[in-house]
């Protein structure tokens, strides 16, 4: 039976307030219901509400205003924000600030009912949830996206940053798995500690054991010096393990030794010493299926897994695609003193493609788009021309090399200040294959 006290809805959508009054009351809810935040804070000064609902984005103040106000009104309310543009900060701030549930615009009906029905459980038990409500110190991010899928990571990580939870992140390359591993860091009571990137899959299986652990002065071909180890070097904070499904099953063991003991032994090394430092890996492979082939070890797997973000592909969350075009786009325009404009056509075809690079796919195509559109204008013609040239194959047996194509490279080496690496990033090209049209027009 729903309780007797009414609920404070804050919207100022007028149709979305009037649907959502009415769905409430048809429900036996009383609702007092409010379009702005000024409104709302009187009601929460004049009495007290259980539950209050809130929309974030309302006018000169936001939903996490409200938060804070019927926080600090009492810290036994519930507030469910709602929002139609949530991001990774304002999902944390909400979570920090003690909000007990975040729903991603259009919602069903039924999702807040139930946000309702679960807040009123905790309050009938008395369940008190000790939240922090520091919300003002939050770091900026290039993690973007409001889709459904993209809200419940950011309340997964929201959750498991500031444990010291063994993460595991999965996702296809170009998803941004080392992103959401620096998020976890810094979010986490390490933040003032190192982050440490270790790419497992690109490190030679003999040297990711002197790499990870160390090695002592003469305990290899070369080692001429004490060598400090990664973990030695991360102590108080994270190291990251890009590609863990990379690395020998010969050093499996060694880092699953590491996980439960938390002792590192470089190599040549008589004896082990605690290191303080928190994992987070990463992958592109499903673990499990190499677990079932022999190729991962399980108890490995298992000490890995303790929590699991899956991050997916951007095909996956296509509403997500305009936000990060745009966010790309302003970060180019500034970077490169430039003014380009995505046309309603040219984010269309954005939309529609299947990214098998993901974002980072679609960052490195955003960005040579910015410094070769004609005019700064990014219209579909545009889109299609970066996508066919970023795609096509290496061009070996190419006659010559039109004026055309030599006045995009030489804009693109003047814009990166001559960087030749991220000057083929731009391009879509490899940087060898950039090296032979350098020396073909020689310019080089």
């Amino acid at each position: 039976m729903p309780i007797s006290a009414p609920l404070l809805l804050v919207e100022d959508d007028t149709s979305v307030r009037n649907t959502l009054a009415t769905f409430l009351d048809l429900e036996g809810y009383k609702v007092d219901a409010v379009s702005s935040t000024r409104a709302a804070m009187e009601k929460l000064l004049a009495s007290s509400y259980p539950i209050v609902i809130s929309d974030i984005y309302l006018d000169e103040r936001t939903g996490l205003d409200v938060l804070r106000a019927a926080k600090e009104a009492s810290s036994e309310c519930r507030v469910i924000l709602m929002s139609a543009r949530g991001s990774m900060e304002t999902v944390m701030a909400a979570t920090r600030g003690g909000a007990f549930e975040y729903l991603a615009k259009p919602f069903e009906l039924d999702e807040l009912l139930n946000a309702i029905q679960k807040a009123e459980a905790e309050i009938e038990g008395a369940a008190k949830l000790d939240r922090e409500t520091d919300i003002d110190d939050l770091p900026e991010s290039e993690m973007i996206g409001s889709s459904t899928r993209m809200i419940d990571i950011y309340k997964t990580l929201s959750q498991v940053a500031p444990t010291d939870a063994t993460v595991l992140i999965a996702g296809e390359t170009g998803t941004g798995k080392e992103l959401v591993a620096r998020l976890i860091h810094t979010n986490s009571k390490r933040l003032i500690g190192p982050f440490v990137a270790v790419d497992c899959g690109s490190i030679a299986p003999s040297l990711l054991e002197a790499e990870l652990f160390g090695a002592m002065k003469g305990s290899y071909t070369g080692a001429d010096r004490d060598r400090t180890g990664v973990f030695e070097a991360a102590n108080k904070g994270t190291v990251f393990l890009d590609e863990i499904g990379e690395i020998d099953p010969a050093f499996q063991l060694k880092l699953l030794r590491f996980l439960q003991e938390r002792e590192i032994r470089p190599v040549g090394a008589n004896r082990a010493k605690p290191v303080d430092v928190r994992v987070v890996a990463a992958t592109n492979r499903d673990l499990q299926k190499l677990v079932e082939e022999g190729k991962f070890r399980e108890d490995l797997w298992f000490r890995l897994n303790v929590v699991r973000i899956h991050l997916p592909p951007l095909r996956d969350r296509r509403s997500d695609i305009p936000l990060l075009a745009h966010f790309f786009l302003r970060k180019y325009n500034e970077s490169y003193e430039l003014s380009a404009v995505l046309t309603e056509s040219g984010q269309k075809l954005l939309e529609e493609q299947p990214w098998p690079g993901n974002v980072r796919q679609l960052q490195h195509l955003v960005e040579r788009l910015v410094i070769l559109s004609p005019g700064g204008r990014i219209d579909a013609e545009a889109v299609m021309e970066a996508l066919r040239e970023s795609e096509a194959e290496d061009p070996t047996v190419t006659e010559s090399l039109k004026d055309t194509e030599r006045e995009q490279i030489l804009k693109v080496l003047e814009a990166t200040g001559n960087n030749k690496s991220r000057a083929a990033k731009i391009l879509g090209i490899e940087r060898k294959t950039l090296y032979r049209k350098l020396e073909r027009m020689g310019l080089i």
